[in-house]
């Protein structure tokens, strides 16, 4: 890289000097390989005489103790491929190549233990996101090792819910809304074991639309009894486009992990009271309508009908119709 500058650029502080100084400084500069003239420039008219204008040369690094660092220096894990053919970047991330380095080297029987990432990337570096971020990443790749050799657990965000009995199998309900859930909860905390005439033992808050990340580590954060074969996984939500929605988001999100179905009778136990009003809240602005139609599949003709009436009105039912008096 060379960057183009007037003379008086160059001289900087020496702009007031003597010329003959001048003169002495820009010499000294050319023969030391720093700057040399732009021809196309013409010279000053002086005597004796200077270029108008001068590229200004980038030192050239001297990387060769870096060289004998990666070659003598670093733990045998680390591969240095990368970086023998990449010294500015390794001058870079020396910093943080060392720390690894030396962890790997005096702190290995760390590795025995599973960790989380955090808490792994905390030992290292003294920085508990860094591992997970694009840079902790970066630093990994380039030194030829993956985040498996540094056996770590994923974490994931702790959901509420409340269960009657660990017994297996069993259904789960997820539950879009907090006070349906607080609802549905006391009903069980009463020594109910029905909701709507179905045998639910967990209830799950799914929190709108934060449930789709829940489920994303659902096996590292729900209990082992939640993960048992032959438990089956239900889902209510508001009957508006955003419920169903996320409903759709969740079960296709979670179909390699196993089928999440809609909760029937809750939902038609909403449609049956919605009947009993006059009229419906209107639905929500700026709510997506693009609906893939799974939900609706799993529902009669009738119901279906029904559903798809409110929804065109632009009309909803909240989950709130139902109270405690109807589980």
């Amino acid at each position: 890289m060379k960057k183009r500058r007037t003379l008086e650029e160059i001289l900087g502080s020496k702009i007031n000097a003597e010329y003959s100084e001048q003169h002495a400084y820009i010499m000294e500069l050319v023969d030391s390989g720093r700057i040399k003239p732009v021809l196309a420039s013409k010279k000053n008219g002086k005597k004796p005489s200077l270029y108008r204008e001068y590229w200004e040369l980038e030192e050239k690094q001297d990387y060769s103790a870096l060289k004998q660092e990666l070659l003598f220096n670093l733990a045998p894990q680390i591969n240095i491929t990368y970086y023998q053919h990449n010294l500015q970047t390794y001058d870079k991330e020396r910093k943080d190549v060392l720390l690894l380095s030396s962890f790997l080297q005096n702190s290995a029987a760390l590795l025995t233990k599973q960790v989380s990432y955090n808490e792994r990337s905390f030992q290292i570096w003294q920085k508990e996101k860094f591992l997970l971020q694009g840079a902790g990443k970066k630093i990994l790749s380039h030194c030829g090792l993956e985040l498996a050799e540094l056996n770590c657990y994923s974490t994931a965000e702790p959901f509420a819910y409340f269960t009657s009995t660990r017994a297996v199998p069993q259904k789960l309900l997820i539950i879009e809304n907090k006070d349906t859930f607080f609802s549905m909860r006391k009903h069980l905390l009463a020594g109910n074991s029905q909701l709507l005439g179905e045998n639910i033992s967990t209830v799950i808050y799914g929190a709108g639309k934060r449930v789709v990340s829940y489920f994303q580590e659902f096996n590292a954060s729900a209990e082992p009894y939640m993960l048992a074969d032959g438990n089956e996984l239900l889902y209510f939500g508001d009957l508006d486009y955003e419920g169903i929605g996320i409903y759709e988001t969740l079960a296709e999100s979670f179909a390699e992990q196993g089928e999440i179905k809609p909760f029937i009778p809750a939902y038609l136990a909403m449609l049956a009271k919605a009947g009993n009003y006059k009229q419906l809240p209107p639905t929500k602005k700026d709510q997506n309508r693009n609906l893939q139609g799974a939900f609706f599949r799993y529902f009669s003709a009738e119901a279906q009908a029904q559903m798809q009436s409110i929804l065109q009105q632009d009309l909803y039912i909240p989950q709130e119709i139902l109270t405690i008096c109807d589980f």
